[in-house]
């Protein structure tokens, strides 16, 4: 083992000491990137590659939710280092989906944005989505129904009605999110969600929202009076 070599472990043992010692919080964003390439690039250092992902992305989130092919474009990233930030995000998601399948989702609110938003919200391509829930208003599916282009998905009512009536669903709670960060809704996301509520009426299915996520919040189609 050559002196590079040495001070590569030595920096990486640094690191899980820290991990160790304060948790996810002692190590900054790009340390925690370098530590997870680290496991998949063990015999090279990887705080370059690192730093250089958080800036091409925009920083942590965006490098989690990067497409796959993005990430593989940059210099230095493998199949392997690749799949390694799929991992950490895949599991991301979960541990937030977890906390909003315990609970009835209403009652869950918080739990509900932080999910969506993590899951959704540095995407490039805007996805509609339908949250099926039962008479308890316990989440039973979670489907993405449409990914769009850069700023539009499409959404059909029937479709959105016919998935509700094979899951069952006593209500759904519709969502999109606007690549552009800004979250306002539009003319069209109003046209649709109006389409839709009327069609579940007719059906028995309660449409409880429609949920619009970008980078700088959030915004209630049932809060702005507009359901």
């Amino acid at each position: 083992m050559g002196d590079t070599d040495l001070d590569v472990a030595g920096h990486r043992s640094r690191l899980r000491k820290r991990l160790a010692e304060g948790g996810g919080e002692a190590l900054l964003d790009h340390e925690l990137i370098e530590y997870l390439l680290a496991l998949a690039i063990p015999r090279r250092a990887t705080t370059p590659l690192a730093k250089a992902l958080l800036r091409e992305f925009g920083g942590i989130g965006g490098v989690l939710t990067a497409d796959g092919e993005a990430l593989a474009k940059m210099d230095g990233m493998g199949e392997t280092s690749v799949a390694a930030i799929k991992i950490a995000h895949a599991a991301a998601i979960r541990l937030l989906r977890s906390d909003v399948a315990v609970r009835p989702v209403l009652a869950n609110w918080q739990a509900l944005l932080d999910y969506l938003r993590a899951d959704m919200v540095h995407h490039a391509i805007e996805r509609f989505r339908v949250l099926h829930l039962d008479t308890k208003n316990m989440l039973i599916r979670d489907e993405v129904m449409s990914t769009g282009t850069i700023d539009q998905a499409a959404v059909h009512v029937r479709e959105v009605i016919r998935r509700a009536l094979d899951f069952g669903s006593a209500a759904i709670i519709l969502v999109h999110h606007h690549p552009s960060g800004d979250p306002s809704p539009r003319r069209e996301d109003i046209d649709i969600t109006r389409a839709i509520a009327e069609a579940g009426k007719r059906m028995g299915i309660t449409v409880h929202d429609h949920l619009i996520v970008g980078a700088t919040g959030h915004v209630s189609l049932r809060a702005q009076g507009l359901i």
